[in-house]
Order: C-alpha cells, then structure tokens, then sequence
C-alpha cells in the first residue's frame, strides 16, 4: 500500500526539466558559428580565384617578358591544386548537400533522444537503425566539412610563398637599376679622311701621349685641335658624334674664355618675338629655345601690350654682390670686423681699396652676418655693363688683403661663402636683390583680353591669385610667385650669351594681377628682383650672341654712359617675362594650355632614322 501510493506521488510529480535542451541549443549555436565563419573566407577566397580565372588577361606594353611572366603567373595560379578538385560536384552543391545532412541528422538525432528522456525510456545507449544511420551521416557529415575546410586551411599556409609571388607578378615594379651602354668595340673606327700627321696626333692623343686639353697650344690651330679631339673621342667611346656639327665655328673667338676642349657646337633655333612697346621703344626679342609654342605664346603677348598702349618699365637697383667667409678665433673678434666694415666712417677707405680694381667697379654696400666664429661679407657695387662677377670678385681681394693689417688673425676661409648668392635661390637675392632690380607694369584693355587673349578680366585676375599667389605659398616656393618667367628668362639669356645658370636667380618674379577702370581693364606687373645681365664679356662677343644683341641695340659697352646696355637689357628681359606671363595665363584660363602643346609642341619625325 505504501509502495503503491508512494508510487502514485511520483507519478503525480512534475517532470524535471531536462539538460538536453540547452545542451542542443548550445551545440546548434557552436557548429552555426564555426561553420560560418568558416565558411565565409572560403567562399570569398573561392569567389576571387574564380574572378582571376574568369578575368582575361590584359595585353601589355610593356617588353615580352614582362608579358609573358604575368601569362605564367596566371596559368601556374589556375593550375595550383585545390582542396575542391577532389570534389565530383561543383563546390557550392557539394556543400549545400553535407550542410543540409549535417543539420538534418543532428535535429533528427536530438528530438530522439529527448522523446527518450521524457518517455524515461531505458538504455539510451540501446540505438534502433535508424538512430544508427543518422548518427552515421552526422559523422560523416562532420569529417567532410572539418576535412575539407582543414584542408584549405593547412593548403593556405603550404602555398603561401607561391601565393606572394604570383601576387607580385600582377604589380608593375619601377626599374630603379643604371643600365651603363656596352662597352665600346676594341677595334677602333678608321679614320681614311685624315693626313698621316693627324692620323698620328690622334692616336697620340687615344693612347694618352698627348693631353687632349694642350692641342691649341701644340698645334696653333683651335679648328684643327677641336678636329683632332673630336676623332679620339670617338674612337675612345666607340661612339660617332656626326650629328654635332664642326665647320662654321670660329673657335679661336672662345679660346680661354668660353669653353675648353671643344668637338663642335650645338644648335638652337632662335625665334623673334615683338614688336615688344616698352617705355615708348620697340624692340624684336629673339629668343633661343626648343620649347615648341614658347615663342608664339610670348608673341601674343607682346601684340596685346602693343594693343593696349604698351609697357613701363623702372630700373630700381643696380648692384652684383660677392659674398666671402672669414674666420676667427672667437666670435668676439668676427663681431669686430663686422662693426668695422658696417662703420660709415670706413666706408670711404673701403671704397678706395675696392674700386682701384677696375675704372668700372664701384662700392655700393657692404652687409655682414655672423655665426658663431664665421663672418659672412656680402658686397655690392656696381660693374657698368658688364654682368661683373669677376670685377667684384677682384675688388673683394682687395679688401680682403687690405683687412689683413688691421686682423691678423682672420683666416679666408673662401672667396664665396654661399651669402651672395651665385646661381641658387636663396631669399636674400629675392630680399635685397642682385644684379638688376626691375618692375614692368601694363594696362591691358578689356577689349584686348577677350578678342586677342580670347579670355576675361576677371577670369585671370581670380587665376593669378590662386595659382601664382596661393599656390606658390603653398608649394613653398622662393621667388617663384608666376607662371613661366623662367621659359623667357633663360630663352633671352641663350641668345644674348648671358651665363644660363644664373637663370636661377635671375627669374625669381611675382606676377600681380587686379581689375582697374570699373573692372573692365587689367592691370599687370612683374617684380624681378635680381637679374643678371651684361652686354660684354663670356659669351655676349660670339657672333651669333652679338648679333642678338645688336639687333636689340645694347651691342657692347656703351661709351657714353657706361651701365646703360646692360640696364636696358634687362629691362627687355622684365618685358618679355611679362609678355609671356600675360600670354600664358590667359592660355590657362581659356582651356587652350593643353591644345596648343599638342598642336605647335609635337613633332611627327621619326628622329630614329636621323644619324647613328
């Protein structure tokens, strides 16, 4: 009776809630997670490798192997084994199908067995064939996927180096490697149009005999030195230089004086642009380059300046400058010197000593600058017309050995200190000037802007502030507040024979754009700080250089009042930047910049089939 009732009370009891379900839920959750993320990399990565080998390749310009190298890369990729080769179906059908077991049988599986535990049935472990096959099609289902993600997972490390390299075959790589030419041939080129006596300078000359730099002097003859040094060099480079020209050189007119060791010159064309109106005078510019639309541009220029009335133009300052380095023992002793010199009591005997180096030469100023034991010696004098680097270069020894007396211990340590500055921008050239100071102004009517310059006031005055003005602070730019000044500057210099490198200085320019006359006018200037110029000595006694300059009338020296040629000259050079500033950035505002170019800047010769 107690048994029986003791029975009862259980049976009435509440059943206890089961582990089973939570458990189920957390293993769903587990093979969920795992097989998604799983999964997902698999199919991007399956996804990418069958874009790479849907992709055709793309033809390169680039040389053969290059192209060939990346076809390699491409088949060795698509031919790398895989873990889905093994599979008879397609990889997204065979990983539907085991998906789809794999959770089928596991829910099949737990509803079972949680009908067992409530049923209370005994022997859980007692399994019928059904049980039996699901529990086989779960496992087989599990070592699938755990088998083939494993797989890829393990392949990806075995092919990974493969993996780089074939990635690298698909980046183009800068060739950053000098490639020096052959060596010459060790049969040298005949040379049947020469006498035996040149024949026999010659290879004097190849075999190092005969200095090639002493010809003039050995032989007497400039021409025949620059023949005989042409054909050794050739036959030392194994190279011919047939293109450069030889005859119709005076090369005794640059003995000692332009250039050593000549082989024969270089050919410029020089163009002319003009008439150039500036200060009531007109002059035709030539201008040496091989930029092509450089000249017509600057041609344009000067017609809407002519159009408008023309240019003025002011010569502020006049003065080269040379700077040298002394050193002391302390900076005490520098600072001395630097009061000494900076003193307008020993000025007047400073300029005594300094200008009896030249009838020309006249002491302007002397600035210094000091660091630490070093004292920079910035003078400036005027040259008359000549560019006068070596005048005042004199004239600074000569104060250099007149300071000796009074500090012995100053050590020299150069003639040039960098605080000129010679041939490299620096701020004081662009601050205190050297060489000739010049402003250049123009008012160009509005109807000249739109019908010869086909643009707006407006439009280049909004230009100029934000390319030559905003831009150039931004950039950083040191003396570079314009469009091209440089492109003028440097075609000027090449034909008048002034010394090219000293373009760098000699073109730092801020153009200055604004509306005037209620807007319908505008108004532009270009300030030129330090422009070096001359109209004698170096290459201004060339012929071709003298004839430019003749043909602007500042041939030489000018006798009766010394400095004039060389003032004049560079006030052209201020024009015809302002010419080609003008030009240039109505070109841009326009949109006409890059057609132009493409029309007047491109040659169809076949320049491959000129020479050898």
């Amino acid at each position: 009776m107690l048994r029986h009732s003791l029975t009862i009370k259980n049976s009435n009891k509440p059943p206890q809630p089961s582990l089973l379900r939570p458990f189920s839920i957390f293993i769903f959750q587990f093979f969920f997670i795992f097989i998604f993320f799983s999964f997902t990399p698999l199919s991007l990565s399956a996804a990418a490798v069958m874009e790479v080998r849907r992709r055709p390749v793309k033809p390169s310009h680039t040389k053969g192997s290059s192209a060939s190298a990346s076809a390699a890369a491409v088949d060795r990729r698509s031919s790398s084994p895989k873990a889905s080769d093994a599979l008879p179906l397609p990889l997204y059908l065979t990983n539907g199908i085991f998906f789809t077991l794999f959770f089928s049988v596991a829910y099949f599986l737990l509803n079972r067995w949680r009908d067992k535990i409530r049923n209370s049935t005994p022997l859980l472990h007692v399994l019928t064939l059904s049980e039996l096959a699901g529990i086989i099609c779960l496992v087989a289902s599990f070592i699938y996927l755990i088998g083939f993600f494993g797989i890829d997972f393990v392949q990806s490390f075995i092919c990974k180096s493969e993996t780089d390299d074939d990635h690298h075959q698909f980046v183009l790589h800068e060739d950053r490697s000098i490639h020096c030419s052959p060596p010459p041939p060790e049969k040298s080129p005949t040379a049947a149009d020469l006498p035996p006596d040149d024949e026999d300078l010659v290879k004097c000359v190849v075999s190092g005999e005969i200095p090639s730099y002493s010809l003039e002097s050995r032989l007497g003859d400039c021409y025949k030195a620059a023949k005989i040094r042409r054909e050794a060099v050739q036959r030392l480079a194994g190279r011919s230089v047939e293109g450069l020209p030889l005859e119709g050189f005076d090369y005794d007119s640059i003995l000692g004086q332009c250039c050593e060791m000549p082989v024969g010159y270089v050919q410029i064309p020089v163009g002319i642009v003009g008439p150039l109106l500036l200060n009531q005078c007109e002059f035709s510019v030539p201008m040496a380059t091989t930029e092509g639309c450089l000249v017509a541009s600057t041609n344009r220029g000067c017609k809407a300046i002519y159009a408008s009335g023309g240019a003025t133009c002011v010569l502020l300052r006049d003065g080269m400058t040379r700077a040298p380095v002394v050193r002391f023992s302390s900076a005490k002793r520098a600072s001395d010197l630097k009061f000494f010199l900076e003193d307008p009591l020993n000025f007047d005997t400073l300029s005594v000593v300094f200008n009896k180096s030249s009838r020309f030469a006249r002491l302007q100023g002397i600035n210094c600058a000091v660091a630490g034991k070093n004292l920079y010696i910035r003078f400036r004098c005027s040259t008359g017309d000549a560019m006068g680097m070596n005048m005042v270069s004199k004239g600074v020894q000569n104060v250099l050995d007149f300071l000796e007396n009074d500090f012995p211990d100053m050590d020299i340590i150069g003639i040039s200190g960098n605080y000129c500055s010679d041939k490299k921008p620096a701020a004081v050239n662009w601050i205190e000037g050297r060489g000739k100071s010049v402003v250049c102004e123009a008012v160009i009517s509005g109807d000249v802007v739109a019908k010869v310059l086909k643009t707006t006031v407006p439009a280049l005055v909004e230009l100029n502030m934000l390319k030559n003005l905003t831009g150039s602070a931004i950039a950083g730019a040191l003396g570079g507040f314009n469009a091209h000044a440089a492109n003028i500057v440097s075609a000027v210099f090449i034909a008048t024979g002034q010394d090219p490198a000293q373009n760098i200085e000699s073109s730092h320019c801020i153009t200055m754009m604004e509306p005037v006359n209620n807007g319908k006018d505008l108004h532009i200037s270009v300030t030129m700080p330090s422009i070096e110029v001359g109209t004698v000595g170096g290459g201004t006694q060339l012929a071709s250089q003298s004839a430019c300059l003749n043909l602007l009338g500042v041939k030489g020296a000018n006798k009766e009042s010394p400095g004039s040629n060389s003032r004049l000259l560079a006030t052209i050079v201020a024009g015809s930047v302002l010419a080609g500033e003008l030009s240039l950035m109505s070109a841009i505002s326009a949109g006409q910049l890059v057609k132009s170019h493409m029309k007047y800047n491109r040659s169809s010769r076949d320049i491959t089939k000129i020479g050898s």
